[in-house]
């Protein structure tokens, strides 16, 4: 059974950090695009960033850029966000997802995961 599962959110205090990871397991994930969404309450789920199957290149929502950074080991089956300078308007459920293209499109998405929850509070 293929699964991703995220680990690492929880309440932080803006201007913090968090370390979300995401350990894929039932296939390799190591030729796939991976990167993360986040839904908040009422709101669409959105692009967070993603990284290539090698890690060449990234992308990144704007209002992330300088803040986040995604990486990967492969080795592990496993994609991390580090999140610094969180904002309240951070908060929200991050998901895990495995795209077989680049870049990272939410309805190219193959795999997802169900969701950590990353509180920021003012």
């Amino acid at each position: 059974q293929v699964q991703l599962v995220e680990s690492g959110g929880g309440l932080v205090q803006a201007g913090g950090s968090l370390r979300l990871s995401c350990a894929a397991s039932g296939r390799t994930f190591s030729s796939d695009t991976m990167g993360w969404f986040r839904q908040a309450p009422g709101k669409d789920r959105e692009f967070v960033g993603a990284i290539s199957w090698n890690g060449g290149s990234t992308d990144y929502v704007d209002s992330v850029k300088g803040r986040f950074t995604i990486s990967r080991d492969n080795a592990k089956n496993t994609v991390y966000l580090q999140m610094n300078s969180l904002k309240p308007g951070d908060t929200a459920v991050y998901y895990c997802a495995a795209s077989r293209v680049w870049p990272l499109q939410l309805y190219r998405v193959h795999y997802w995961g169900k969701g950590t929850l990353v509180t920021v509070s003012s």
